[in-house]
């Protein structure tokens, strides 16, 4: 009853508070997952040399580099617990960094979370994480004490009530205080509160009621070969339509009878792992993958306990979840992260002519700042060697019919190709490619855009008659950060969205799915990231809050945040995890970069501060707590606020994060001047890149470095995700920024940037302690910087 009192009271006070006119509403997600305390990252070689390993020639394998570096940990004896190299793993041809993902093995079962990622150069360990579960290996599966595993979950139940206990009155105490923004404390609460709210009545109440009726099915309480009672567990507490959830309670026995497994396969040696996928789930929109893992829960003295679960990857209408719930009973959810957050290059057998767009141009935020104009094609030699606009028929999941004879490329005439796939979706369906697109004319993308003031039932009717200038501007902006990106090193080895690879590497046939005008809600935008090789998925939403509506695809600073998600996703812990972002503050980073990469984006020479989503919501202080600005009295946030009620939430917590980059962009700035295009010059015919007035020559080995401080900036947070850890801290985070320097200038930023996340408390005395699975804990400020820069 005391997890029910507690959902009760929170759910109804959440409700009551959250009736203002346009709300700024958000899709039901869950993100958890325990705290390793044993986790590591070290960027420093000192830390590094620390242990017995040697550097090894500059001319060594680096993956055999790290295969030695592995060994050395784990001290040689890893019979029962080994380990694998994952395919992701790669060299980065930009900065010459192998990044090497490597995955535990225990019994020749994964160790979800068992995380080491090493980065290599020349013969050297740069830096690497560490999270691999170093306690007893518990017993086979197949052994009879398979049932007697701990199950240390309960106490994850009851520590979720004590937090959500606290912080509820800590919010209700606080109701009164004079905030900015108002409304938003209410947001971050909902946020916070309701999915796991949610999740904690279904882990108290459900998780009872199931394994009473499991128990008196065939199969024995402890069977680990029927995952279909802890998956329905899961769906309970994932679906936010609470019919189905009554439908699955009152027919539980008729939905396992229809839920069936198969199991997968595979060709190619060397994949030992056992795969299943589950048809008829309920709420599910395709059939869900699941397969067998260890995942590391903390005990109460400090240690964690390998504990055998289902890894379920679950796609539904607004959610795509990868989540982890213990395969024997009673069947609790572990951890549960949402996937959305929100060779020689063939040649075209026709050559075509660049499209053209009448678009709000990239730079001009929206349609309060600036007018359209005609834009050309961003032909890119790099980023899209044939364009935005071709695409092989092999790769081409629209087409039908028979492929012309010797023909590799398709042209299309609509907003379909190699990088996005755009198209609205008035149905708020999966399903998209007999969705609706824009057809051009003569190459021109060249549509009327004129909202005008309406009738509140014929707003809808308004903002559907430009849907294709709505359709346009969305495959424009979402091509030219794919571009951008790409020439920052979001490459194809790094796993970028692209339906072709021009065997340069990486998976294919994911581009970005970019819906616009969204029927499935209003006030928002999100952007599912599964692993490499499964297409992105971005929904941009009309915002009800002005008349005429307001179209988040006309805002660039949304639609750059919402593919930022997929950046900062499939470079943190390598293109096929897309598991590491997904609660407390790694969760909120993930928001945080968005925000960051959006207002470098708008910036221009003249300095501004700039708030996030101020046109689409009709609030000229935007849907964040502060504008990014650096003066403390605008925003005044600092490391110590993730401890202030309101700021439970993924979004308030990237804030404080976005603010810190906002300031380490601006002091590198100061430093080496601003450049009015981020965008390095095209390249020659032959691919290789003139330096210009962006970058500095390269001499030997360097890579190229950007010359002015806000392309430094782009070019160093983007080096940094790829050297981060999985599931990083803000200090992972800074950590590996500063690393990213070392690599790339030799250091020269080395204090710019330590005084510059120190300004806000990060410096190198910051602490935390408590650190909890939902984002708590106690947080002190730290504004020392390291002695070389007194």
């Amino acid at each position: 009853m005391r997890c029910l009192l507690i959902a009760s009271l929170l759910a109804g006070i959440a409700g009551s508070v959250s009736g203002h006119r346009a709300p700024i509403t958000a899709r039901k997600s869950l993100g958890f997952g325990p705290v390793h305390p044993h986790a590591v990252y070290h960027s420093s070689p000192y830390q590094i040399i620390t242990n017995s390993f040697l550097a090894q020639s500059p001319n060594a394998d680096p993956f055999e580099v790290a295969r030695l570096f592995v060994d050395d940990i784990l001290g040689g004896e890893h019979v029962q617990s080994s380990y694998k190299i994952r395919p992701d793993s790669y060299t980065d041809p930009s900065t010459g960094i192998t990044h090497v993902y490597v995955r535990q093995l225990v019994h020749g079962i994964e160790v979800a979370d068992g995380n080491m990622n090493i980065n290599v150069k020349d013969g050297m360990i740069l830096s690497y994480g560490n999270s691999f579960y170093a306690g007893d290996v518990p017993s086979l599966l197949s052994s009879p004490d398979a049932k007697k595993l701990s199950h240390p979950h309960r106490e994850y139940c009851e520590d979720l009530t004590t937090a959500l206990e606290a912080q509820f009155s800590t919010f209700v105490s606080t109701q009164n205080d004079q905030v900015p923004m108002g409304n938003q404390k209410t947001t971050e609460f909902d946020e916070f509160a309701g999915p796991l709210t949610h999740l904690h009545y279904s882990n108290c109440q459900f998780t009872e009621l199931a394994n009473e009726m499991a128990s008196t099915r065939p199969q024995a309480i402890g069977d680990v070969g029927d995952m279909r009672p802890a998956l329905i567990q899961f769906m309970v507490a994932a679906t936010p339509n609470a019919e189905v959830v009554t439908d699955i309670l009152s027919k539980y026995d008729q939905h396992l009878e229809k839920m069936t497994m198969s199991g997968v396969t595979h060709f190619a040696p060397g994949n030992d792992q056992i795969d299943f996928v589950v048809d008829n789930v309920p709420d599910a929109v395709n059939p869900v993958k699941a397969r067998l893992a260890y995942v590391q829960v903390p005990t109460n003295d400090g240690s964690t306990e390998l504990t055998v679960v289902w890894k379920f990857e679950v796609e539904m209408e607004d959610n795509w979840y990868e989540a982890a719930v213990s395969a024997i009973a009673p069947h609790r959810i572990i951890s549960v992260v949402d996937w959305a957050s929100d060779a020689p290059i063939p040649v075209p057998e026709t050559p075509k002519e660049p499209a053209s767009y009448n678009v709000f141009a990239w730079g001009v935020n929206d349609p309060s700042v600036g007018n359209r104009s005609i834009e050309k094609e961003n032909f890119d030699g790099l980023a899209s060697p044939v364009g935005w606009h071709s695409l092989p028929f092999d790769n081409d999941p629209s087409f039908e019919g028979v492929k012309p004879s010797k023909a590799f490329y398709r042209n299309t005439t609509t907003t379909f190709g190699n990088n996005v796939f755009a198209q609205e979706n008035w149905a708020g369906q999966n399903a998209y490619l007999a969705n609706y697109r824009p057809e051009a004319e003569s190459s021109s993308y060249d549509f009327k855009y004129s909202p005008r003031e309406s009738d509140s039932d014929e707003a809808m009717t308004v903002a559907k008659s430009y849907i294709n200038a709505t359709v346009t501007q969305l495959f424009y902006t979402s091509n030219m950060i794919h571009d951008l990106y790409y020439r920052y090193g979001f490459t194809e080895l790094a796993g970028n969205f692209q339906q072709y690879n021009f065997e340069r590497g990486g998976r294919e046939n994911d581009a970005v799915i970019a819906n616009a005008q969204d029927g499935s809600g209003f006030n928002n935008a999100n952007f599912m990231t599964p692993p490499d090789g499964q297409n992105g998925r971005m929904r941009m939403y009309l915002w009800n809050t002005a008349n005429p509506y307001r179209d988040g695809d006309f805002e660039a600073g949304i639609v750059i945040h919402e593919y930022s998600h997929g950046l900062s996703t499939r470079l943190t812990g390598g293109p096929l995890n897309s598991g590491c972002l997904g609660w407390g503050e790694s969760g909120g980073m993930g928001e945080g970069w968005g925000d960051f990469l959006a207002t470098t984006i708008r910036s221009t020479k003249n300095y501004s501060d700039f708030a996030m989503g101020s046109w689409a919501a009709n609030r000229a202080n935007g849907i964040r707590n502060y504008p990014y600005s650096q003066n403390e009295t605008v925003n005044p946030s600092t490391y110590q606020t993730l401890d202030k009620p309101g700021y439970w939430g993924v979004h308030a917590i990237g804030e404080v994060w976005a603010q810190m980059l906002w300031l380490v962009s601006q002091a590198l700035i100061e430093k080496h001047g601003f450049s009015d295009s981020l965008y390095p010059p095209m390249p020659f015919e032959n691919g290789t890149v003139p330096v210009g007035d962006f970058y500095r020559p390269a001499v030997g080995k360097q890579p190229l470095v950007p010359i002015h401080g806000n392309t430094l900036a782009v070019q160093l947070v983007i080096n940094g995700l790829k050297l981060q850890p999985c599931q990083p801290s803000f200090f992972d985070a800074r950590d590996a920024i500063i690393l990213a320097d070392e690599e790339l200038t030799g250091g020269e930023n080395f204090c710019t940037l330590w005084k510059a996340f120190s300004a806000r408390g990060l410096g190198k005395d910051a602490t935390v302690q408590g650190r909890t699975p939902w984002g708590g804990g106690i947080r002190t400020n730290g504004f020392a910087t390291p002695a070389t820069c007194q």
